[in-house]
């Protein structure tokens, strides 16, 4: 059979288990695929859509035998590991992690927008979930209009945390719909019937982390530090997909009639906005699917004919 060796570490987790669903989905060309994963599941077979597989146990060597390999890890594995998996006639890298994003040197790439920046690298690096859906709207935007600044608040899912994420937010509602305390170890507080405007770390200027990547991300993926962004990141108690309302200004005039007529022409972008439906982006919808859904499109009150209201969702 034609095609790639593809190898993901971290297999077992909530990402590793998308990313071979998506393989399969989009009929990505592979041969053989491997699934990597710590000594606690090496051994174990599990079913995916290419038939039972066997949980193998990672090492730099075996990995090296693919063709790309996707890192479904954290940032200190990346750093530990995907120099060494890529050099010389290595396989390419994948890392879903931060490790890499803001290297100069290595490109953060969303394919619909800049795979011209892949180039001839060998470790390439996927931006944060919450820049990825934001950046797969405003693209098409941002070329016919150039974005000036954005203002985003985020609902993210438990899913972002992964499957510990999203394993705690069901414990969570169990143990509320019996009565029980609810505990919480994942998220600093319990999430259930909960909104925590906390996620990753707090900086020295009030942002967290996670705030921080949406606006280091963002100009970088578009290739304009000018971009003005000031996002708040707020973890929601929804089981996966990410929405996002966003506030965008513009160096020229724009309608929302404009607005999602240039946006329906982005790859991997789906308009729903038909109020008079009830019809706009929601996670129950957007889950399971690769497009991004945008909606509430609207003139902004503050910013008049260069700004816009939006909503977006993704999973």
């Amino acid at each position: 059979m034609a095609g790639f060796q593809v190898a993901i570490c971290g297999a077992s987790g909530a990402v590793g288990v998308e990313i071979v669903n998506c393989l399969h989905k989009r009929n990505f060309p592979v041969s053989r695929v491997r699934l990597f994963t710590s000594p606690r599941s090496a051994g174990k077979t599990t079913s995916t859509p290419y038939g039972p597989l066997q949980y193998e146990l990672f090492s730099v060597e075996a990995a090296r035998e693919a063709d790309i390999v996707f890192l479904a890890v954290d940032g200190t594995f990346a750093k530990t590991h995907a120099a060494a998996l890529s050099e010389g006639n290595g396989p390419i890298v994948i890392d879903n992690s931060s490790a890499f994003r803001y290297h100069d040197e290595v490109p953060l790439v969303v394919p619909e927008i800049n795979a011209h920046a892949i180039g001839d690298a060998k470790i390439i690096a996927n931006p944060n979930c919450t820049t990825a859906v934001a950046a797969m709207a405003l693209w098409p935007l941002h070329r016919q209009y150039k974005i000036e600044k954005l203002i985003i608040s985020t609902y993210q899912a438990a899913s972002g945390a992964g499957q510990p994420g999203i394993d705690e937010l069901e414990a969570g509602l169990r143990q509320w719909a019996g009565g029980e305390a609810v505990t919480n170890e994942k998220f600093v507080h319990p999430l259930p019937f909960n909104v925590l405007p906390h996620i990753d770390v707090f900086r020295d200027d009030g942002y967290t982390k996670e705030e921080w990547k949406v606006l280091a991300e963002t100009q970088k993926i578009f290739g304009d530090p000018g971009i003005k962004v000031s996002c708040t990141a707020v973890r929601v108690p929804t089981r996966r997909a990410h929405a996002e309302a966003i506030t965008a200004v513009f160096g020229l005039d724009v309608t929302p009639d404009e607005a999602r007529a240039t946006m329906a022409t982005g790859t991997g972008v789906e308009v729903v906005d038909s109020v008079g439906d009830n019809a706009y982006p929601m996670p129950l919808n957007a889950s399971g699917k690769d497009d991004v859904e945008v909606g509430r499109v609207r003139q902004s009150s503050v910013f008049g004919s260069r700004g816009l209201d939006l909503f977006v969702c993704g999973d």
